[in-house]
């Protein structure tokens, strides 16, 4: 089976939302884009943990990038004849909907549904 039609796993870091700046809250979770590295880092004790993806983004990753990286090579698979899939998994406020739906102004922030 070539690459390309092989289940992928993306990775996105989301922004800290206006709420969180405001509280004061710390990124714990960073992206190393390059090398398509998470790591996450204990706020308090400074320790880290790395996890590897086939993709990372970044918080300034843009829409456009991640549906042109993981969504676009499923979509053209299905004009193809094949079956396909984009599928969201975290947990609660990690940025599913950010991602999928985003918003709806300015443009270029809108989801990639």
């Amino acid at each position: 089976m070539p690459q390309s039609e092989s289940i992928k796993v993306a990775f996105r870091v989301r922004p800290l939302n206006q709420k969180e700046k405001q509280n004061g809250c710390r990124v714990a979770t960073f992206a190393h884009v390059d090398r398509g590295v998470i790591e996450v880092k204990n706020p308090s004790s400074g320790d880290a943990k790395q996890f590897t993806f086939d993709h990372v983004f970044g918080e300034q990753s843009t829409q456009v990038q991640v549906y042109n990286t993981v969504c676009a090579p499923v979509v053209q698979s299905c004009l193809e004849g094949y079956n396909g899939t984009v599928f969201c998994f975290g947990q609660t406020g990690a940025g599913k909907t950010h991602t999928m739906e985003g918003a709806k102004e300015p443009k270029e922030m809108k989801g990639v549904i």
